[in-house]
């Protein structure tokens, strides 16, 4: 907004919009006008999914490999598809393919998983009296990239990660180590229950395997995992030591391709 009474205007916080890619392209089955046409509706089949297109945040995959780079995805759906069919006889379909993704940003093909149990110490061992309900942490024993808190993102931007709890414990609670940043479930699980904490635009939400939700004040979208290594550490109330937390991730990434080394100065 401009300033009044001086020279030049306020610059606001950007924020991207959602992501739209146009694919102008055709299928080309010269002389079988019949393979053309069945090619077609298999695309227009998926963009139908109406367990997609009905529901609210749901979204599909788009694998993009670009040349020199590797494969990138992004989540989202297709909301254009139109067939031009003055040369359908010929086995000629030209059409005008548009994909929207909420999230501009590009994922790695590769989701990436870590599981942390909570039966490693990092305090050497208990002090007694020891009392139940034994409360213990995931951080693992010191040593360099052996231990198993360690997340990389291998993107050069955030990526926001999936975080599910599987009993039993009570009151588990995420933390980042790099930034601080962490995060308290009220919930009690029992063995074989879990809770997943998603924190990806879109679907930040927390939800039980029963499929109810649970309430949190916390905001779900200062979790995440910056580019390069970092650590992830949890605690919880635990007396079978046997509860696990999975972190899963896609590495994160502004372009398609890989940035060249530029400054401004």
């Amino acid at each position: 907004m401009e300033r009044p009474g001086a020279d030049g205007a306020w610059l606001a916080p950007d924020w991207y919009e959602a992501r739209t890619v146009r694919i102008d392209c055709a299928i080309k089955t010269p002389g079988d006008p019949v393979a053309a046409a069945g090619l077609l509706a298999a695309l227009e089949q998926i963009a139908e999914n109406s367990r997609v297109r009905t529901v609210g945040g749901a979204v599909m995959p788009l694998r993009i490999k670009w040349p020199g780079s590797p494969i990138r995805v992004l989540f989202g759906r297709i909301r254009k598809l139109e067939p031009v069919w003055e040369k359908a006889p010929l086995g000629w379909i030209p059409l005008d393919v548009e994909f929207t993704a909420p999230d501009p940003v590009y994922g790695g093909d590769v989701e990436q998983q870590v599981e942390l149990r909570l039966g490693w110490l990092s305090g050497g061992g208990f002090t007694a009296p020891v009392q139940a309900p034994i409360v213990v942490n995931g951080a693992g024993p010191a040593g360099g990239q052996k231990r198993p808190g360690w997340v990389t993102n291998s993107g050069n931007t955030d990526a926001f990660p999936v975080l599910t709890v599987r009993g039993p414990c009570a009151n588990p609670q995420i933390t980042h180590v790099e930034t601080g940043r962490t995060l308290s479930i009220p919930v009690v699980l029992d063995a074989g229950q879990w809770v997943r904490v998603d924190t990806r635009p879109g679907q930040r939400v927390i939800t039980r395997d029963n499929g109810g939700a649970v309430a949190t004040t916390q905001p779900l979208d200062a979790f995440r995992l910056p580019p390069g290594r970092s650590e992830i550490r949890w605690t919880a109330a635990d007396p079978t030591l046997s509860a696990r937390l999975t972190v899963a991730w896609r590495d994160a990434f502004t372009t398609l391709g890989t940035p060249l080394e530029t400054s401004f100065s």
